[in-house]
C-alpha cells in the first residue's frame, strides 16, 4: 500500500497532462504589403541626357557612376567626367522629383 500511496499522484500527474486544450491555429492569411512605385536607378546614360539638357554649352558627359547618397536616401550622387577626361572629376546630386530624376541644385550643376 505504501508504493501504491507515492504512486498514485505520479499517474494523476501524467494523466492531467493530456487534457490541456490545443493552441488556437495561426491565420493563415498574411496581409501582403502594398507595392511602393520605385524610380529605376539612374545609369550613365539617364544622367548623361539630364546633363546636356542642364548644360548644353558644356561638353558631353563621357563617363558617369551613380550611386544612393546613404540609406533610405531620395538622393542620388552622380560622379561623372566631361569630354574626353576619363576621370571621374565633378560630382552632381539627383534627387526623385514629380516622378523622374532631377538635379537638387540645378544653378550649380555645369562646370563649364
Amino acid at each position: 500500500m505504501n508504493k501504491l500511496f507515492f504512486a498514485l499522484p505520479l499517474v494523476l500527474a501524467i494523466a492531467a497532462c493530456g487534457d490541456e486544450p490545443a493552441p488556437a491555429p495561426a491565420d493563415s492569411q498574411v496581409a501582403a504589403p502594398e507595392p511602393v512605385e520605385s524610380l529605376p536607378a539612374p545609369d550613365q546614360a539617364l544622367f548623361t541626357e539630364k546633363y546636356a539638357e542642364a548644360c548644353p554649352e558644356d561638353d558631353a558627359v563621357n563617363t558617369a557612376v551613380c550611386r544612393r547618397a546613404g540609406m533610405g536616401s531620395p538622393d542620388v550622387v552622380c560622379e561623372f567626367g566631361l569630354g574626353e577626361d576619363e576621370y571621374l572629376r565633378n560630382k552632381a546630386t539627383l534627387t526623385a522629383q514629380d516622378g523622374g530624376w532631377a538635379f537638387a541644385d540645378p544653378e550649380n550643376v555645369c562646370v563649364g
